[in-house]
């Protein structure tokens, strides 16, 4: 699926939106072939309440009425988190995630942060690391005991050199 620009808008989400948002995320999660069991673990890390949206800036990406992507976005000081970060099944790999990307740090840079950390899934690691990210260590899963998952870091001023 290539995507139509002229028809995606990325968009604040609205709190009326989390059950639609949440159905994205685990879609997404899934396709990379979790079994049902890891996914029962993971679904409340992965559920996006309106609570949750209230409480964590996030934006979507909608085309023609159907949601193809969202992320949230978290700001301490000079340090910007991807709380979420996720695209559906149907549009990865056309162009929407980088759309997404581009907007995260576009909306990270009006903030305090120099930089962005991503606690990334094993399967999006090859992502953050095209789009400028550099790994740094690990960190424990939120999900799984013993699982360790990718740390990553995006400094602003070296990947816009």
């Amino acid at each position: 699926m290539a995507v139509n620009s002229a028809n995606l808008e990325i968009r604040p989400a609205r709190h009326q939106e989390a059950e639609a948002i949440t159905k994205l995320v685990l879609a997404s999660k899934a396709h990379w072939g979790y079994d049902d069991a890891f996914m029962e673990m993971a679904r409340p890390e992965l559920t996006v309440t309106p609570q949750w949206l209230e409480a964590v800036p996030t934006w979507v990406a909608e085309a023609d009425a159907e949601l193809l992507g969202m992320f949230g976005l978290g700001v301490d000081g000079e340090k910007a988190d991807v709380e979420h970060f996720f695209v559906a099944p149907s549009a990865i790999g056309s162009g929407v995630g980088r759309l997404l990307w581009d907007r995260l740090v576009a909306e990270a840079e009006k903030t305090t942060a120099s930089h962005i950390m991503i606690d990334a899934d094993p399967n999006a690691e090859g992502f953050y690391l095209a789009m400028g990210a550099r790994r740094i260590g690990a960190v424990p899963s939120a999900t799984v005991p013993g699982r360790l998952l990718p740390l990553l870091r995006y400094d602003f001023v070296s990947a816009r050199a």
